[in-house]
């Protein structure tokens, strides 16, 4: 808590549906940057939070999971990737303030 304190980085802690489109949220309000995504091994939780990132992001399923199984490797969960598949990314939409997207061109966004 003290590195996260001296490098003004704020401490957010999330899971399930309506907690992964909450962590969501907080990662595309820029205001929010630099941000530490981590659990407890940095695999099973925060691999599902970043694929549904990469979902708004656009990428497709292949490289989701190829993604998500090389850094959850040997403990990659099929359950894991069935919730990033079916993840509807739509109801992240409301919970976000346009004006503090962050810039990334992979972004797709939804207000147009």
């Amino acid at each position: 808590m003290k590195f996260l304190k001296e490098h003004n980085i704020q401490f957010l802690q999330f899971v399930p549906e309506d907690k992964i489109s909450a962590a969501l949220a907080a990662l595309l309000d820029k205001r929010n940057h630099p941000i530490l995504i981590h659990c407890n091994k940095g695999k099973h939780r925060t691999g599902c939070l970043i694929g549904c990132l990469r979902k708004i992001q656009n990428w497709s399923h292949t490289s989701i999971f190829d993604e998500y199984r090389r850094y959850s490797h040997p403990k990659s969960r099929s359950m894991d990737q069935q919730f990033i598949e079916l993840y509807d990314a739509k109801q992240v939409w409301p919970l976000v303030d346009k004006r503090y997207l962050p810039n990334w061109p992979t972004l797709a966004d939804p207000f147009q």
